[in-house]
């Protein structure tokens, strides 16, 4: 392991073993804290929010960028201070943590029987969802996460959503997507973070009107197995409770290809994730690239 892996293994872990013992006032001061001083050093990654938000809300002003950024930091550290916390949070607390319009759509489809799949952009605190579902709920989940480096750091993250009640698979070595469709077919749920592709066989969508990548792993489960696909959507307000909704089911189309059916499917996840973050931009949690035009400038249009 590198000096540099080391460190951020380091850092990750005072976070996990510190900043959950803080009161929650001292915690949620402490984050704004952090993400105002890195807002103000503007490296590259309040850099690359701020080109996002620019196509997200577009004809902004270099100042309501730039209050957009600053907004968008603060909500992105408040996702950490919650994730650091939150194993230390009571079932009380996690319960009263968030609250959800149209659930009916989850629960109603676990009742039938065949499987749910929800697909969540990066938006708000995905963790704190799905914490919720395992705990007010009493769902338990199967989801998939990137392989981190180091490897502790990815071993960390493991642990801490397994200890939340979920079931965690890599996204890497490729068994990833039977052992999900096998929890759909016994009537599971499966909850996939859906706006970023991480391989080279994502699915292109129109997204704030130019082309992004996103994975086709949600389309091709529903497809394969019959399960119900919901978008759904999170943000905060001024208050400590986050709010989320889950949009009417993706369908799947009756004629089309494979590879058809997945790109419209693809499109509408991309369609409702892009209306909750047009409602909510500054908790859209993307500080790397997306579009295929930032990606590599020689796909981008003319």
């Amino acid at each position: 392991m590198s000096a540099q892996d080391r460190l951020t293994d380091a850092l990750y872990g005072l976070g996990w073993s510190t900043v959950k013992k803080l009161p929650e006032p001292v915690a949620v001061r402490l984050g704004r804290t952090i993400a105002d001083a890195a807002w103000k050093q503007r490296g590259k990654g309040v850099q690359r929010l701020e080109s996002n938000y620019a196509r997200v809300v577009p004809g902004a002003s270099p100042e309501r960028l730039a209050e957009l950024s600053r907004a968008g930091m603060r909500s992105y550290l408040r996702y950490w201070m919650e994730s650091f916390r939150l194993p230390a949070w009571s079932r009380e607390r996690i319960a009263e943590g968030f609250t959800a319009k149209d659930l009916h759509y989850l629960t109603e489809g676990m009742a039938a029987g065949k499987g749910v799949v929800l697909a969540l952009p990066h938006l708000a605190n995905w963790d704190l969802a799905g914490a919720w579902v395992t705990t007010r709920l009493g769902i338990p989940f199967t989801t998939v996460a990137e392989r981190l480096k180091p490897e502790t750091l990815y071993d960390r993250f493991v642990a801490y959503r397994e200890g939340l009640g979920m079931e965690v698979l890599p996204h890497s070595g490729g068994t990833a997507f039977g052992t999900l469709a096998r929890r759909l077919r016994d009537g599971g749920l499966v909850c996939l973070v859906a706006d970023r592709d991480l391989s080279a066989s994502g699915v292109e969508v129109d997204f704030f009107g130019d082309t992004a990548r996103m994975p086709a792993g949600p389309a091709l489960l529903a497809q394969q197995t019959g399960a119900l696909l919901l978008p759904v959507t999170l943000w905060y307000d001024d208050t400590p409770v986050m709010r989320g909704r889950v949009h009417p089911p993706v369908e799947v189309p009756e004629s089309g290809t494979r590879a058809e059916k997945t790109s419209v499917m693809t499109q509408a996840l991309a369609d409702a994730f892009a209306t909750g973050i047009a409602d909510h931009p500054e908790d859209w949690h993307m500080l790397q690239r997306l579009w295929l035009a930032d990606l590599d400038p020689a796909k981008g249009r003319p």
